[in-house]
C-alpha cells in the first residue's frame, strides 16, 4: 500500500532587485529567492483539496512586498523575515525553507553627478538558506564560484602508486580551485541577538582567502582544512564549515619539440576531468548537519 512521504512546495527563483535611494546615492540588493513550504499538506496530494495550500503565486508576491515593507539589510535577515511570516501566518504551514543567492554590484567611478552607476561584480555568488519550524532556526550561509590560485608554494608527491599511475610527482605546481563553501551558524533561538550577517560574511571570506594564500600546500585537502579551521578559530558564531573544491589542474606544456625550455612558465589549464576534494570542518563537540552534496542545500 503506498503512503505519502516527505513533501514540500513553493516558488523557486524569484528575482528581486531593491534600489535604496539615499538622495543622489543609490544602493542595490540583487537577490534570487526560492521559497519552500511544508506542513499539513497530505490532502492536496491524496484528494486534490487545496484547502491548506497557500498559492505559490502568493509566496512570490510576498517576496516583492517584503522587499518594500521590510527592506533588504542582508540576505540572511530577509530570509528570516520571510520564513517567520509563512510559518506564523498560516496554520497548516509548519516549516519554511528560504534559499537566497545574492549577486554583488560595485560602483562605477565617474565624473558625473550622483552615485547611481554600477558594474556587476564577478568574484563570487553569496548564498544563504534559512529554515524555521516555528520554534528554532537554522541559518547556513556560503558562497560559490570563487576562483582562487596560488602560482607556487604547492607540491604533490609521496602518494600511492600502482601500475596505472602515470602522474609525475610535483614539487612546485599551480594550485587553483573554484570554492563552493557553506557555514552553519550556532544561532538557533530567535529571542537571542542575531549575528551581524554582513560583517560575518566579510570576515569568513577574509579568513578563507588568507588561509588559502598563506598555507604552503602539500595537498588540496590540507589547504581545505586550513581554510575551514581558520574560520572556526576566528568566527565564534559558526560551528560547521563545509567545502567542495574542484582541483583546477594546470599542466606544464612540453615545449621541447620547439627547442624551448619550460621553466614552470607555460601551462595548459584543463577544465575536465578534475579532482574533487570535499570535507567538513567542525567546532569540537558539534554535530555535522550540512549535506555532503552542497547542491542539495
Amino acid at each position: 500500500m503506498p503512503i505519502l512521504g516527505q513533501n514540500q512546495y513553493g516558488k523557486a527563483e524569484n528575482r528581486v532587485v531593491k534600489i535604496t535611494r539615499d538622495g543622489a546615492t543609490h544602493h542595490i540588493k540583487d537577490l534570487n529567492v526560492s521559497v519552500s513550504l511544508s506542513g499539513d499538506m497530505d490532502e492536496v496530494h491524496l484528494s486534490g483539496s487545496n484547502a491548506n495550500v497557500l498559492p505559490t503565486d502568493t509566496t512570490k508576491n510576498t517576496v516583492y512586498a517584503f522587499a518594500k515593507e521590510k527592506g533588504i539589510e542582508s540576505a540572511e535577515q530577509f530570509g528570516i523575515h520571510l520564513a517567520r511570516h509563512f510559518v506564523t501566518s498560516q496554520e497548516p504551514i509548519h516549516r519554511a525553507r528560504i534559499r537566497i543567492e545574492e549577486y554583488a554590484w560595485e560602483r562605477i567611478e565617474h565624473s558625473g553627478e550622483g552615485e547611481h552607476s554600477f558594474v556587476r561584480k564577478g568574484q563570487e555568488t553569496r548564498l544563504t538558506q534559512i529554515t524555521y519550524d516555528g520554534s528554532s532556526w537554522e541559518v547556513v550561509s556560503g558562497l560559490k564560484d570563487l576562483t582562487v590560485m596560488n602560482s607556487t608554494n604547492s607540491e604533490f608527491w609521496g602518494y600511492v602508486k600502482d601500475k596505472y599511475t602515470t602522474l609525475p610527482e610535483a614539487y612546485d605546481r599551480i594550485l587553483a580551485t573554484e570554492v563552493s563553501g557553506r557555514w552553519r551558524f550556532n544561532w538557533t533561538d530567535g529571542e537571542q541577538p542575531a549575528p551581524d550577517w554582513n560583517q560575518s560574511y566579510e570576515q569568513v571570506k577574509k579568513h578563507m582567502l588568507a588561509a588559502f594564500a598563506e598555507t604552503y600546500s602539500l595537498s588540496l585537502q590540507q589547504t581545505l582544512y586550513a581554510m575551514g579551521a581558520r574560520i572556526i578559530d576566528n568566527s565564534g558564531e559558526i560551528d560547521e564549515v563545509r567545502f567542495s573544491l574542484p582541483n583546477k589542474h594546470h599542466f606544464l606544456v612540453d615545449l621541447t619539440p620547439f627547442g624551448l625550455k619550460n621553466d614552470n612558465e607555460v601551462y595548459f589549464a584543463a577544465d575536465r576531468p578534475y579532482g574533487l576534494i570535499e570535507a567538513t570542518v567542525l567546532r569540537d563537540g558539534c554535530e555535522a548537519k550540512i549535506p555532503a552534496d552542497l547542491t542539495n542545500l
